[in-house]
């Protein structure tokens, strides 16, 4: 058998690995039953579900009439940009406050892509402020430092 479909094979075994090993893990907490629902059981019939979707994608990438795909090479750098500034993050969300942050998340992290623009990237991360406010400050009521402390506003 030969691989058409390299990008949905290698997929579909990542799939398959982290399905497996959270449903692993699942099994150390009680399960319960559907009706009565223990810790363990919507993890593990998650990572089930997960490894059972990442064969049907391996497999299928094995199939003749798979659309032939190969696998971009994996750029360190922009690896390293986007965890960094996740990171970033988390070390100026207490002095610069959630908006700011993660305004800058998105700006920062918007320069590792190779399609860059400074229009696309401003737009992106006021979209995911508004959409920080509306999810964890208003809907969950998560209590953060909203603005730069300097500023005296939260």
């Amino acid at each position: 058998m030969r691989i058409q479909s390299k990008q949905n094979f290698w997929s579909g075994v990542m799939f398959v690995c982290l399905g497996l090993f959270f449903a692993g893990f699942a099994v150390e907490y009680q399960m319960g039953t559907a009706a009565k629902m223990g810790p363990g059981y919507f993890p593990f019939w998650l990572g089930v579900i997960l490894a059972i979707l990442g064969a049907i994608i391996g497999i299928s990438a094995l199939s003749p009439k798979a659309e032939p795909t190969e696998i971009a090479k994996f750029n360190l750098k922009t690896t390293g940009i986007i965890l960094g500034n996740v990171v970033l993050f988390g070390i100026l969300l207490r002095p610069l406050g959630v908006y700011v942050s993660a305004f800058l998340l998105v700006l920062l992290s918007s320069m590792a892509s190779h399609e860059f623009k400074w229009k696309t990237a401003i737009i992106n991360g006021i979209c995911l402020v508004v959409a920080v406010h509306l999810i964890f400050i208003v809907g969950l009521g998560l209590i953060f430092p909203l603005w730069p402390s300097f500023l005296g506003l939260n």
